[in-house]
């Protein structure tokens, strides 16, 4: 499985079942009691990340018919994480978008040769 949708598994399995948790408060670097007030939004988030690891394993499952798909997964992860590195915590660009760049290029890289 790729790099990229292990990254988007691992955020899902925290938003949605560890964001209120002593492990989703270190990583989300949230207090304990916005944790709690906004568990439901972090399992929504945690529930879009599993979107995106669901169509990366779609496209792994496709193989070399599935380079569109998970060319199109992967700039979503890609996208989201610059949104979230602007918006949120600049750490997601290296959690989030550098996974997802190696993939592309992983992936480009592949098709070429």
């Amino acid at each position: 499985m790729s790099l990229a949708a292990h990254t988007v598994i691992y955020i899902l399995v925290l938003e949605m079942f560890f964001w209120d948790k002593p492990a989703g408060l270190r990583a989300f670097g949230l207090p304990q009691e916005l944790a709690t007030a906004t568990k439901v939004l972090g399992a929504n988030q945690g529930l879009y990340n599993g979107f995106l690891a669901a169509g990366l394993l779609w496209g792994l499952w496709l193989g070399v018919e599935g380079f569109g798909v998970k060319v199109f997964f992967l700039l979503c992860i890609w996208v989201a994480g610059l949104y979230g590195a602007a918006t949120a915590a600049r750490k997601i660009l290296y959690v989030q978008t550098v996974p997802a760049t190696v993939g592309l290029v992983l992936l480009f890289l592949s098709r070429a040769g």
